[in-house]
């Protein structure tokens, strides 16, 4: 990746963890870090809990004065009212949280969510001070198709074309092929490296090299300590979003790990 972005390793927990599994985790992921000597100049960790576990999460954070980020899994598009179930990015910032994932292919497919509700998500996210973690990807049929880059390209471009040059800045893209999350199977380093240079690409071309130089692009779908650094060592690939592998922490510390040593090196 390139040196003047620091990479981010992410766990999205998805629905795991009550609040007392989720403190304990945190906990240990932090010990298994400093044991380590990780350093955190290097690469940014973050935890995805679920809503009613991130409260607890904020409390050891502050009161351990912990080095370590944490967001939320999704975003209601509105302030406040009569919208029950759902949660402002103005409650969530005041949880000091610093990213929010939109658009998630279990969210597209399960609420479901379109790319107008995306794009107000991502608004609601910036406007309240966080960063949106936008994840994009084929299925498997595009994938067959052949046509995976002009499709992710395409989620991320019908985002970033109602953004100015300053929102699309603070903007993390989290490519996520939807046929590698939770299978085993992961795309090859040089298909993540072509899909986010794509993107990066089509960030310069609408906005300029700075936007394209300063966006995070992250991989995701079965990310494992197997195959991070092969990973992380691809020019345009700025981290990971991890699902499975994020619940148990030595294996996500080692994630972490590996991703901060590869970059410490290069």
């Amino acid at each position: 990746m390139a040196s003047a972005r620091v990479p981010l390793v992410a766990g999205n927990w998805k629905m795991n963890f009550d609040h007392l599994e989720a403190t304990y985790f945190v906990q240990k992921l932090a010990w298994l870090l400093r044991d380590a000597h990780f350093d955190y100049r290097h690469c940014e960790v973050a935890l995805m809990p679920t809503f009613t576990s991130i409260r607890s999460v904020q409390v050891l954070v502050e009161a351990d004065n912990l080095k370590i980020r944490y967001g939320a899994q999704a975003v209601s598009v509105t302030t406040q009212g009569a919208f029950t179930g759902d949660v402002s990015a103005d409650m969530l910032s005041q949880l000091g949280c610093s990213y929010v994932i939109v658009g998630h292919s279990e969210r597209r497919k399960y609420h479901p969510e379109d790319d107008a509700n995306i794009v107000d998500q991502v608004r609601a996210t910036l406007t309240a001070g966080m960063q949106p973690i936008l994840c994009v990807g084929e299925s498997s049929e595009e994938h067959r198709q052949g046509i995976e880059l002009d499709f992710a390209v395409g989620q991320v471009h019908d985002v970033t074309r109602d953004l100015n040059e300053e929102e699309a800045a603070r903007l993390i893209i989290a490519y996520e092929p939807v046929w590698a999350i939770g299978t085993g199977q992961v795309a090859t380093p040089q298909s993540a490296q072509e899909a986010s240079k794509a993107m990066r690409d089509d960030l310069r071309e609408t906005f300029g090299p700075h936007v394209a130089q300063t966006v995070r692009v992250l991989y995701g779908g079965s990310v494992t300590s197997k195959n991070a650094m092969q990973m992380i060592s691809q020019p345009d690939v700025d981290g990971f979003l991890v699902g499975g592998a994020s619940l148990d922490a030595e294996e996500f510390a080692r994630i972490s790990r590996l991703t901060e040593k590869t970059t410490r090196r290069g």
